[in-house]
């Protein structure tokens, strides 16, 4: 039996040493009484040093010398104390912990009815590493889903699913917000004369001003082809067409593609506030509405379409 014993503990003892896995005992008034090499090495304490030293002194050595532990604290006195409310608040907790030199480790402690606290801090850095690729794989295809190719902006569904949240947010709140429809005029003409990556240029150089120009709560995207939707919240529309008739002006100054080969181009836009019971088909249909009137007087102009259908051409 003692022979079976010393077998098991020889064992454990292999196991201890070779393991990626940290161990570590502390006492009742939290001294390392014990750990194998692994766990002296994620705090970056020679072995033959970190025994006898407390969770406390242990965690200071590792914010001085920026090793171990990532402790992200300009107090590492008050950090301390944070940490004391949780560790042993309760018999078994659980939680992860990641090192400067970008090692990710799951931390279980368990206290014993003695006081002591056992600790295993086991290796998890691949399994973050596939997370996080993970997430930003998730990431890059939501943007995809979301993102107009070309022009980097909101594409048709994200654009209709925005403006919907902002007209269910009206209805809550009545809070009015003015919609638009921009068009690039005789776009057909750019790539006729220049060619489709021309083309493809100016839209991209457009919507860059255009984001550049908008408020950060602003909503813009491409609705297709050289039509575009702009949704102002909080603007009524005697002041979106202040700002707009500026957007529009600073687009017929501009210059787009390159020196090379440089083109002018203009904007007619269509533009409604909303009102009680509005949809977004409702928006759409009356800002075409107003778009087209504006074509239809010659383009470069904004023209205002009220619920009513009554019109007014700012330009």
């Amino acid at each position: 039996m003692k022979d079976g014993f010393l077998t098991l503990t020889t064992r454990i003892g292999d196991f201890l040493s070779v393991t990626q896995d940290g161990y570590a005992i502390f006492s009742a008034d939290d001294i390392l009484i014990g750990c194998n090499q692994a766990y002296a090495d994620l705090m970056f304490i020679d072995f033959d040093q970190i025994i006898g030293k407390s969770f406390n002194q242990q965690c200071r050595i590792a914010f001085k010398n920026q090793q171990g532990p990532k402790i992200e604290t300009s107090d590492i006195e008050q950090w301390l104390e944070i940490a004391k409310t949780k560790r042993r608040a309760q018999e078994f907790r659980i939680f992860e912990v990641d090192l400067i030199d970008g090692r990710w480790f799951l931390m279980s402690e368990h206290v014993l009815p003695s006081g002591e606290l056992l600790l295993q801090a086991k290796n998890i850095t691949k399994q973050k590493v596939v997370e996080q690729t993970l997430s930003e794989n998730t990431h890059q295809l939501t943007n995809l889903a979301l993102t107009d190719e070309l022009t980097q902006v909101a594409n048709r569904r994200s654009f209709i699913a925005s403006v919907k949240s902002e007209i269910n947010r009206y209805k809550r709140n009545k809070q009015i917000f003015t919609f638009c429809l921009l068009d690039i005029d005789y776009f057909k003409k750019i790539n006729d004369q220049h060619g489709h990556q021309v083309g493809d240029n100016v839209l991209r150089q457009l919507c860059s001003l255009i984001k550049k120009t908008l408020r950060e709560y602003d909503l813009f995207g491409r609705i297709g082809g050289e039509e575009f939707g702009l949704l102002l919240p909080d603007t009524q529309v005697t002041k979106a067409d202040d700002m707009i008739n500026r957007l529009r002006h600073k687009i017929m100054t501009n210059t787009f593609n390159n020196h090379h080969n440089p083109v002018k181009i203009t904007l007619s836009i269509g533009m409604v506030e909303s009102w009680l019971n509005c949809t977004f088909e409702l928006l759409y249909n009356q800002s075409d509405i107003a778009l087209y009137k504006a074509k239809d007087n010659g383009r470069n102009q904004v023209v205002i379409l009220n619920s009513l259908g009554a019109t007014n051409r700012s330009s």
